[in-house]
């Protein structure tokens, strides 16, 4: 898995096995994918939001 920021995965939402569509349905709920303890909190403000993404993303199309 490739993610912006460094760590170590410490759990992984076993319920996306019987229902990965969760992922897109509600992925700040019960779509999580993983739990990552990082090595570097600071790597945080280096991400976007999720307003300054689709701002991104609206750009672009």
């Amino acid at each position: 898995m490739y993610a912006p920021v460094s760590g170590e995965i410490v759990e992984s939402n076993e319920n996306l096995e019987d229902a990965p569509e969760s992922i897109n349905q509600d992925p700040y709920g019960d779509g999580w994918i993983v739990k990552i303890k990082l090595d570097d909190v600071s790597e945080i403000e280096e991400l976007m939001n999720d307003v300054d993404y689709q701002k991104m993303l609206d750009a672009e199309s």
